[in-house]
């Protein structure tokens, strides 16, 4: 047999092992712990706070809208200077003003400009500020009750220094839920 098809013979079973082990076993390992119980509760991630999930009603903090229609994520192809987003983006920030019960200006962005997956869980703190009187109202809370679990659920700058301060949604409505 010549080195050459010494070689060749070497690369094929390194492609057919890889192809078993990244093709079938691991895609099958995947799926098995997805369906392990308690993993899993109405669609919604149990024991996570990884994931945005927004929850509809008055009574619950809203995350930043989104492009993605679900399961799936994904952004929007359109630019800031698309007629058709500068509408959207309109309507949200009037849909938010009107619930919130303030004057459009006072919207903060991240709540009305999309998040591109829709899985972030974070809200700038001055979103969540916004919310709380309508949060507390509805749910027959204090209003400063409801400010100490959005500042026990805001995050700090990563390592000190990087991003901006953002509170976790999911925690957040998460532990209004066990108030209740």
């Amino acid at each position: 047999m010549t080195n050459f098809a010494k070689q060749a013979l070497a690369g094929l079973r390194v492609l057919l092992v890889l192809t078993v082990i990244t093709g079938v076993l691991y895609p099958t390992a995947v799926w098995a712990v997805s369906r392990l119980p308690g993993l899993h509760a109405n669609a919604e991630a149990v024991d996570t706070t990884l994931v945005g999930i927004d929850r509809e009603g008055d009574e619950w903090f809203h995350t930043r809208p989104s492009t993605a229609t679900l399961p799936a994520s994904g952004g929007s192809n359109k630019s800031e200077r698309n007629a058709d987003y500068d509408t959207v983006v309109a309507e949200r920030r009037a849909v938010v003003a009107q619930r919130e019960g303030v004057s459009a200006d006072l919207v903060p962005q991240d709540a009305y400009t999309a998040s591109a997956s829709g899985l972030d869980p974070h809200i700038s703190p001055a979103y969540a500020e916004l919310q709380v009187p309508r949060v507390a109202r509805v749910n027959g809370l204090g209003e400063d009750r409801v400010r100490r679990l959005v500042t026990d659920h805001t995050d700090g700058r990563g390592a000190g220094i990087l991003g901006e301060p953002g509170v976790n949604v999911t925690a957040l409505n998460r532990a209004l839920e066990a108030l209740k």
